[in-house]
C-alpha cells in the first residue's frame, strides 16, 4: 500500500488535505469518488529524514502575468469555438512564446491525458498558480461554462493589475525625490563642508552654531564611514530577513495599518480584492464557505488576514455570512451594509461586484490624497535640509564680509 496526500472536497463542502492510503492512485481516486469526494489533487508521500512532504508540492515557476493572461484568454476563445480541452491546451502550448510556460503546459497536457481534469491538472503545478484560479476552473468544469469562467478570472486578474500599476506610478516620483535628495545630500556633506571648513580653519574664523553642527556631523560621518556602511547595510539585510519571518510580517503589517491614510488605503484595497475574488469565485458556482475560503489568500496583509480568518468558522457554523465579516473588525461599514443588502435580497454576488468596484474608485482616490501629502511633504523636507546646509556654508563668509575692515 502506498502513502498519497490527498486535496479533497468533502460532502458538507468543506476542502481538506488528507493522506491516504491505496494500492494506485487510480484505485484511491475512484474509491474517493465512490465516497462522495471531490478529488482536487492526489500526490505521492515521501518521507525523507522523518519528515513528509510532496513531490510536486514544491514546484514553483514564474509566468510573466501578460503571457498567462493571454494564455487564458485564447484558452477562453478556443473552448467556447467547441474544441476539446486537451486540443485547446496543446495548441496553445506550441505556440507560447514563453517557454516556463511551455513547460508547465506539457505538465498539464500529460496529466490531462491520464485522466486528469483541466483544475486537477493546473492544481498539481504546486504554488505556479493561485488557489482561486484552480478554483475557477474547477467552478467552471462543474456548470459546463469554463470559458466565461477564465473570461471572468481575466478580468479579475486585469483589475488586480491595473490597480497594482497604479500604485507603482503613484510612488514613483516620490522615490524618485527621495534619491535625489539622498543623493544631493550626500555630496554636500562628503565633498563640498569638508573643503569650506578647511577654508575657515585656515582663516581662523569664528564659525557660527549652525555651522560648527553641520560640520561636526560630516566629520563624525566620514570619519566612521567604514563601520557606518556595513552596520548600516547589515541592519537594512537584517530587516528584510526578519520581515520574511511570519512574526516579522505581522508585526510589520500591523504597525503599517497604524500609519496615517495608508492604513485605510490598505483596508480598502484588500476589501476590493476580498470581494473581487468572492464575485468571481460566486460567480462560478461555488459555494459562499468555499469560496470566503480560497478569497482569504487574497488578503496579503498579515494582520488583516489573523482578523478575518475566524469569520469562516462562523460561516460553517451557519451564521449569517455579513454578520461574520462584520465580526473581523476591519471591513469599512459602507462594504459590511452593501454586502448585508446582496445577501438578503439574493443577489451576493453582484453586490460583491459593486462593493469592488466602489473601493477601487476609492483606492484611486486615497492614493492621490496620499501622493499629494508625499510629494510636498518630501520636497519640503529635502528643501529645509540643503538650506540648512548652504547656510552653515555661506554664513561664515557673509559675516566676515559684513564685519568692518573686512
Amino acid at each position: 500500500m502506498a502513502e498519497y496526500i490527498c486535496r479533497l472536497g468533502t460532502p458538507g463542502g468543506e476542502i481538506v488535505t488528507r493522506t491516504v492510503e491505496g494500492l494506485t492512485e487510480q484505485e484511491l481516486r475512484q474509491r474517493l469518488s465512490l465516497e462522495g469526494y471531490r478529488i482536487f489533487t492526489v500526490e505521492t508521500a515521501g518521507v525523507i529524514n522523518g519528515v513528509r512532504f510532496r513531490r510536486s508540492g514544491d514546484r514553483t515557476v514564474k509566468i510573466k502575468l501578460d503571457d498567462f493572461l493571454l494564455f487564458n484568454q485564447q484558452l477562453a476563445a478556443l473552448i467556447h469555438a467547441g474544441l476539446p480541452v486537451l486540443q485547446s491546451v496543446q495548441m496553445l502550448r506550441q505556440r507560447s512564446p514563453n517557454p516556463k510556460l511551455r513547460t508547465v503546459l506539457a505538465d498539464v497536457e500529460s496529466k490531462i491525458k491520464s485522466g486528469y481534469a483541466l483544475s486537477e491538472a493546473f492544481e498539481a503545478q504546486g504554488e505556479t498558480f493561485p488557489k482561486i484560479y484552480t478554483a475557477s476552473i474547477l467552478a467552471g468544469e462543474r456548470s459546463g461554462s469554463l470559458d466565461d469562467v477564465l473570461r471572468r478570472y481575466v478580468d479579475y486578474t486585469k483589475s488586480i493589475a491595473q490597480l497594482r500599476r497604479k500604485i507603482r506610478g503613484a510612488l514613483t516620483y516620490p522615490l524618485i525625490l527621495l534619491c535625489a535628495a539622498f543623493i544631493l545630500i550626500a555630496v554636500l556633506t562628503t565633498f563640498v563642508i569638508p573643503q569650506f571648513s578647511s577654508l575657515y580653519e585656515n582663516m581662523g574664523a569664528d564659525l557660527p552654531g549652525i555651522t560648527v553642527l553641520v560640520v561636526g556631523l560630516s566629520t563624525a560621518i566620514r570619519a566612521n564611514i567604514y563601520w557606518l556602511v556595513p552596520v548600516v547595510s547589515g541592519s537594512l539585510i537584517g530587516l528584510a530577513a526578519w520581515r520574511r519571518t511570519e512574526k516579522g510580517r505581522r508585526a510589520i503589517d500591523r504597525w503599517i495599518l497604524k500609519v496615517p491614510i495608508i492604513g485605510e488605503l490598505i483596508k480598502q484595497m484588500t476589501t476590493a480584492q476580498l470581494a473581487r475574488s468572492l464575485a468571481t469565485l460566486l460567480a462560478g458556482g461555488i459555494t459562499v464557505v468555499e469560496s470566503f475560503h480560497i478569497g482569504l489568500a487574497s488578503i496579503t496583509n498579515r494582520e488583516l488576514l489573523r482578523s478575518t480568518e475566524p469569520a469562516l468558522s462562523k460561516i460553517k457554523e451557519g451564521k449569517p455570512f455579513t454578520e461574520s465579516l462584520e465580526a473581523a473588525g476591519w471591513v469599512p461599514p459602507l462594504a459590511v451594509d452593501m454586502i448585508g443588502v446582496g445577501e438578503r435580497s439574493g443577489s451576493l454576488r453582484e453586490m460583491l461586484d459593486e462593493v469592488a468596484g466602489f473601493y477601487d474608485a476609492e483606492t484611486e482616490v486615497k492614493l492621490g490624497q496620499l501622493t499629494t501629502f508625499i510629494e510636498p511633504a518630501i520636497l519640503i523636507t529635502m528643501g529645509i535640509v540643503v538650506v540648512t546646509i548652504l547656510l552653515s556654508i555661506y554664513l561664515p563668509l557673509l559675516q566676515m564680509v559684513s564685519r568692518p575692515g573686512a
